[in-house]
């Protein structure tokens, strides 16, 4: 893996990317809360595939996500850069946020990607030394992906 930063590479579309889409301040305060995401990519046939994972929304409204390396949902994200996330609220999952993003940026650099999970670990209160010890050990890589499309089901507020 090289220690590169790529931005806005999307090798499996010709066309231009869809516009960025503004979060409500109801949307924010939801992804701004310690979920977990399902990321739901496809395949290079086409099969669906869905991973579960830990995400942070950056101050820009981007989706931080990271992952060890090679896996197949990162893998899928390289090829084509689409993914679609859905977050549930854990006390009641009636209530969700689904979102269509593209990956804006892929941080191959081993260091800063490990800096990133260990980052999400203290997010999610799993920074135990011997969980940054191992996440310390493997290749990771980051993406932050641009939020397309949104909607939620949060009810009527």
């Amino acid at each position: 893996m090289s220690h590169e930063v790529h931005r806005g590479e999307h090798p499996a579309r010709s066309d231009a990317p869809p516009a960025t889409v503004r979060l409500s301040p109801r949307l924010r305060e939801f992804l701004d809360a310690p979920r977990i995401v399902t990321i739901g990519t496809s395949g290079p046939d086409g099969e669906p595939h869905q991973a579960v994972a830990w995400y942070r929304l950056e101050p820009d409204d981007r989706i931080l996500l990271n992952s060890r390396w090679p896996r197949r949902w990162p893998s899928d994200l390289v090829r084509d850069g689409r993914c679609s996330l859905a977050i549930l609220d854990d006390t009641d999952q009636m209530r969700w946020v689904g979102l269509a993003a593209v990956v804006d940026e892929r941080i191959d650099d081993v260091e800063t990607a490990r800096d990133d999970i260990c980052a999400l670990a203290v997010r999610y209160s799993d920074d135990d030394p011997a969980t940054l010890t191992r996440f310390r050990s493997q290749p990771r890589v980051t993406f932050l992906v641009r939020i397309v499309g949104a909607h939620d089901h949060l009810g009527d507020e």
